[in-house]
């Protein structure tokens, strides 16, 4: 079974003043003050979810049964199982105010039409949502209370691996549940397919569903965390589990407050990781950095100078080493600022000033930017292949070409720079021009392009559907 990035639902817990865990007689630390002072300000969130009917409304508002229970003689359900589904979202949250103010993970209260957060003495309190980041997954509760207990917030940016540190959450519904472990790496970026913005604090926490929302508490008692994700091919812990840093969590809190809404920086380039004979290639000693594959028309790296080809290797002061590092770099850029940028040009290194500007807002506003990068509905750039690149692969002569670029639905898909399209449909491709003939056929929202991709040894069939057209905001 293929492994698979979950997002949980979890419970938190409040800090008012720094407690340090003192050592336990075996050498180890002991969590106990953290966990006796805490605990109580540890709140559960619960979101009630309605969800369309999935049986279409004919005439007179009925339900417009399908065909299938007709022909198949299926039992039609009664009108009232046939009305809005309801789902419950259960997570956690903690209180980072004593006027009621809560954080917690987005995606345990989006699309809720009532919130519920249930504190430890078990007072239940209707909250309302002030406001939701989709991207970096985190979402602000208010609830009508005073004098409650409130979380000390750590320094994210100071935390180490080996560090130690404890989570309190309600994995599977089990109230207060303390897990500890240590921190394993810092600044882990997921890749492009989920929270490209967000680095990552990973740890070994037991972390399992009902996690979600909940603290990650360092021995000083201060949250240096959001438990949001883990790696698992069970549903369950694997050892892999994610915790989004306070410091981008709060940058999230103060923009909604102030602004009502979170903005990004961009810089309008698209990189790939760089590999050992690109970098050979390309002159330079460490294979390192993020090489640019396409670079926004007009966009804020173009009026810069930063051209296709160029390995960026540094960001306003911190090193980029690999593709997957620049995203939350510049995201978190305040637009309007300058941003140094480190490149790599034919062996030679220099710096770049370049503007930041905003990033487009919604969830599919970045897709839309991408796709219009790609220049075709599937956010797919390729190049043609030489005689002796085909021959090296295998491939007949006037046979593929290669992905450069893969962002939006393409990179949704799976695919990635350096995949061989054979075919798109029926087609075979084996030109740039064939390949943006053949991709004209699907412009069409809902469409799926189905391509025959050549990865190392291996084919593969590949489907990508064309998305619904996003407003953005």
């Amino acid at each position: 079974m293929n492994r698979m990035l979950l997002k949980l639902a979890a419970l938190a817990l409040l800090v008012a003043t720094p407690v340090l865990a003192t050592a336990a007689p075996t050498g180890l630390p002991d969590f106990t003050a953290i966990v006796e002072r805490y605990g109580p300000a540890v709140v559960n969130v619960r979101a009630d979810i309605t969800k369309p009917s999935p049986f279409a409304q004919g005439p007179g508002g009925q339900p417009q049964v399908p065909d299938i229970f007709r022909f198949f003689g299926i039992p039609v359900p009664p009108p009232q199982a046939m009305g809005p589904e309801k789902e419950v979202s259960m997570g956690s949250g903690f209180i980072i105010s004593p006027d009621g103010y809560i954080l917690t993970n987005d995606h345990v209260v989006d699309g809720a039409g009532k919130i519920t957060v249930t504190l430890n003495d078990h007072k239940a309190y209707t909250a309302k949502l002030v406001g939701a980041d989709a991207m970096y997954d985190i979402a602000l509760l208010k609830i009508d209370a005073s004098g409650l207990p409130s979380v000390v917030l750590g320094n994210s940016t100071a935390v180490k691996p080996g560090q130690w540190v404890l989570a309190i959450g309600e994995p599977f519904g089990l109230t207060n549940t303390v897990t500890a472990g240590i921190v394993s790496a810092v600044g882990r970026n997921l890749g492009n397919n989920d929270q490209r913005y967000t680095p990552f604090i990973q740890t070994d926490v037991p972390i399992n569903r009902g996690n979600s929302g909940g603290p990650l508490f360092n021995l000083d008692g201060q949250v240096i965390g959001i438990n949001s994700q883990i790696f698992s091919n069970t549903g369950g812990y694997m050892g892999v589990s994610f915790a989004i840093p306070i410091d981008v969590a709060m940058n999230v809190v103060n923009q909604i407050k102030t602004k009502g809404y979170v903005t990004r920086g961009m810089i309008g380039v698209y990189v790939q990781q760089v590999s050992p004979n690109l970098a050979k290639g390309l002159g330079m000693s460490h294979v390192v950095g993020a090489v640019v594959t396409s670079v926004q028309p007009a966009s804020p790296a173009a009026k810069a100078g930063i051209k296709v080809g160029d390995v960026i290797i540094g960001y306003n002061g911190q090193p980029v080493y690999n593709a997957d590092d620049l995203p939350a770099m510049v995201g978190l850029t305040p637009p309007g600022s300058l941003a140094k940028v480190e490149v790599n040009r034919d062996g030679k290194k220099f710096a770049i000033d370049v503007r930041v500007e905003q990033a487009p807002r919604g969830k599919n506003a970045m897709a839309q930017v991408e796709n219009a990068v790609s220049g075709n509905s599937l956010g797919l750039t390729v190049r043609d292949l030489s005689s002796s690149e085909r021959q090296q692969l295998g491939l007949k002569v006037g046979e593929g070409v290669e992905v450069t670029t893969a962002t939006g639905p393409a990179r949704d898909a799976g695919l990635q720079p350096g995949d061989v399209i054979l075919r798109v449909g029926q087609q075979r491709i084996g030109s740039l021009a064939a390949f943006e003939s053949a991709v004209k056929a699907y412009s069409k929202p809902g469409q799926v392009a189905v391509l025959l991709v050549r990865r190392g040894q291996f084919s593969q069939f590949i489907a990508v559907p064309v998305p619904e057209k996003g407003s953005g905001n």
